[in-house]
């Protein structure tokens, strides 16, 4: 706990450092003490990192109608924030030669404009005065109000702009929904009668405080749209309660696929309640896989429980999903967190279907994403196994994604002997 507690610590104060940092750029370099500017930026500065807060925590004491006012936001500006850091520094590189682009030598402090070269003045009351190379030395020397207020304002303007236009346009490409991604993923010991044989990925939906029932819609919209032959949600379907969100995952009812929807838990149901939203996605016609396996006319499907069920005596159980199998058939492992993969191979899975990454959601969390993950998306071989890694189809936290759009994925299997 006290570990626990200094790591909480040490996050409050870089977050801190960072706001402090963004209001000395974009509100104290570039307004008048007392101004009115100075004060309002000053009041958001404070504000907006305690709805960020607030919304962090809100899940655990607030019921979701409140929720809601403390999400959009308090997420939204941890977007905004993120963006607005990078582009701040990248500032930082631009300023000096904005200053060198901008210099008026001799303009500072009322001095008057320097003579071009070394020569003698006239002479006054002490002798005669030499002015040139010292004037210029001087006139540098002397900082410019004007040209440091100039440039200030020129990277406050121009990192604001940045950070707006690219949360702006990742919030479009969320509540846009999810495009449709193919793969086609060969397999060794697929019989050929199964050649083409299509599966549905959909995974990280998040439905809470700001992904609701229009967001399901959508998804369930779009998977019947492209005709599967069977569904497979691999995990994070909520963000709260069955009470919260059960009307907002209702229309998983009409999803349709020939051999049926499936579904496997991810780290976020067991913060909310898995065994109530297994029973409740069991009521709308979608069959949990609790450490278990289907044996379809083509091959075995399996299904295990996330890594975060451990703490509860819940977690993943390879032994049961896929022990007793007949190895000559193919199979496909659903599993939420790509980590999977290593159980998988050992067990002679043949394709491991997982999410859990959102392809790093907001770049550069993709990098991030990467050093605890094999894969962070897309399709690689890890032995004989295969491991494809969808980006998901919502978001956690800030509804905005850059540089990892959403997506539901359908996965083609190919037998090598058609």
């Amino acid at each position: 706990m006290l570990s626990i507690g200094i790591l909480a610590l040490a996050v409050l104060g870089g977050a801190g450092l960072v706001q402090w940092y963004l209001w000395r750029r974009l509100v104290r370099d570039v307004s008048a003490p007392g101004g009115r500017y100075r004060r309002a930026g000053t009041v958001l500065a404070v504000l907006l990192p305690l709805l960020s807060l607030g919304a962090l925590v809100g899940g655990q004491a607030l019921p979701l109608a409140a929720e809601r006012w403390l999400a959009w936001p308090g997420y939204l500006w941890l977007a905004v924030m993120l963006y607005l850091t990078l582009a701040v520094l990248a500032g930082e590189l631009v300023r000096p030669l904005l200053r060198r682009r901008w210099r008026r030598p001799g303009r500072g402090a009322g001095q008057s404009r320097p003579t071009a070269g070394p020569t003698a003045g006239a002479p006054g009351k002490d002798g005669p005065q030499v002015v040139g190379d010292t004037g210029k030395a001087a006139a540098r020397a002397v900082p410019d109000p004007a040209r440091r207020l100039f440039v200030a304002r020129t990277v406050a303007i121009g990192a604001g702009g940045a950070a707006v236009a690219v949360v702006g346009a990742g919030t479009y490409g969320v509540l846009r929904g999810p495009g449709v991604k193919r793969v086609t993923v060969p397999l060794a010991k697929l019989p050929r009668r199964a050649h083409g044989y299509r599966i549905a990925v959909v995974s990280d939906i998040h439905l809470g405080p700001i992904l609701g029932r229009a967001s399901t819609e959508r998804i369930v919209d779009t998977v019947n749209r492209v005709q599967p032959d069977l569904i497979a949600i691999v995990g994070d379907l909520v963000d709260g309660t069955v009470p919260d969100l059960g009307p907002a995952a209702e229309p998983l009812a009409r999803l349709r696929a020939r051999d049926g929807a499936f579904f496997v838990t991810g780290n976020h149901e067991y913060y909310s309640g898995a065994a109530p939203w297994v029973e409740f996605v069991r009521r709308l016609g979608v069959r949990p896989l609790e450490n278990a396996r289907v044996e379809l006319p083509w091959f075995d499907l399996a299904g295990v429980n996330d890594i975060a069920g451990t703490a509860e005596g819940e977690g993943p159980d390879y032994g049961r999903a896929l022990g007793d199998r007949d190895r000559t058939r193919t199979a496909v492992l659903l599993a939420h967190q790509p980590v999977a993969v290593h159980e998988a191979v050992r067990r002679g899975v043949d394709l491991q279907l997982s999410g859990h990454t959102h392809g790093g959601q907001l770049w550069p969390g993709n990098h991030l994403a990467a050093l605890v993950n094999p894969t962070v998306a897309g399709l690689e071989r890890y032995g004989d196994t295969q491991l494809y890694v969808t980006r998901g189809a919502g978001a956690w936290g800030p509804p905005v994604r850059v540089g990892a759009p959403s997506d539901i994925t359908v996965v083609t299997l190919a037998s090598l002997r058609a």
